[in-house]
């Protein structure tokens, strides 16, 4: 299938690593223009390297943390110069830390809320003038599958990224009459670094090892595995293309079918 992204200009928040990274990939090797963000400047030279070696695809690298309140309107100003336009972005940032609802103060859930619903909300408003001018406007947000099946010992994760899939499911009711298409992409467990860090916090609480946290959480799935980063790209690269053009308001669980639900 002819995705339809030749030439596209993405934006992709927190891709130094992780589904970010996996998703400024699948972009780049279908010929999109990726600009990528990151908080460690070590980590983004690094990911730079290896986008560009592996897809030859033009790429730029931002610094900066989308948890700061001014940054996500420049790290939108920063790619529109680069760029000339934006027709697709993925917000996503790095989850808030692990942790029982006792264990945090105020300060603790402001930070939470600015990383995982506030990054999102300034993000997309910053970029809504320049999506409003392109011809295939797409916004793809990462949340995880939480907002259906809380995670124990994830409470901040559970209550704010909630919020998040109802802002993604109202602006694609807002906007839909400008063209702009959003969906949500709800990870389950899925082999990364955040998961990893994860799982040791797990393996100390539970006087085990990560091996064993791995396979207790594994076990839950239907699959019986986690995802690797590229399944879960895969699906937020088809819902970012002109080739999903119909599709909008969508919360996509892609988790092995750990969540039970049928709805």
């Amino acid at each position: 299938m002819d995705l339809q992204l030749n030439g596209k200009r993405a934006l992709v928040t927190g891709s130094s690593r992780g589904l970010g990274y996996a998703i400024a990939l699948g972009l780049a090797n279908e010929g999109c223009r990726v600009a990528i963000n990151g908080r460690n400047s070590q980590r983004m030279n690094e990911a730079v390297q290896k986008l560009v070696s592996q897809t030859k695809a033009e790429i730029i690298a931002i610094q900066g943390d989308v948890g700061v309140p001014d940054f996500p309107a420049s790290l939108v100003q920063k790619t529109i110069q680069a760029f000339g336009g934006l027709d697709l972005l993925v917000t996503n940032a790095g989850g808030p830390p692990s942790g029982k609802f006792d264990s945090f103060d105020d300060p603790a859930w402001q930070h939470a809320i600015d990383l995982s619903l506030l990054s999102h909300v300034r993000l997309i408003r910053a970029a809504l003038p320049y999506l409003r001018q392109s011809d295939c406007p797409s916004v793809v947000t990462l949340t995880s599958y939480s907002v259906k099946q809380p995670i124990p010992n994830l409470v901040l994760s559970n209550s704010i990224r909630s919020a998040t899939v109802g802002l993604t499911k109202s602006l694609a009711l807002e906007l839909g009459v400008d063209g702009i298409r959003f969906n949500s992409i709800l990870p389950g467990w899925t082999l990364t670094e955040r998961v990893q860090e994860l799982m040791s916090q797990r393996a100390k609480i539970n006087g085990s090892i990560v091996e064993e946290e791995i396979t207790r959480q594994v076990a839950e799935t239907a699959l019986g595995r986690m995802a690797r980063p590229e399944e879960v790209a895969n699906a937020a690269i088809f819902l970012l293309s002109p080739a999903a053009s119909y599709i909008t308001g969508v919360m996509l669980t892609v988790d092995g079918g750990i969540y039970k639900g049928t709805l």
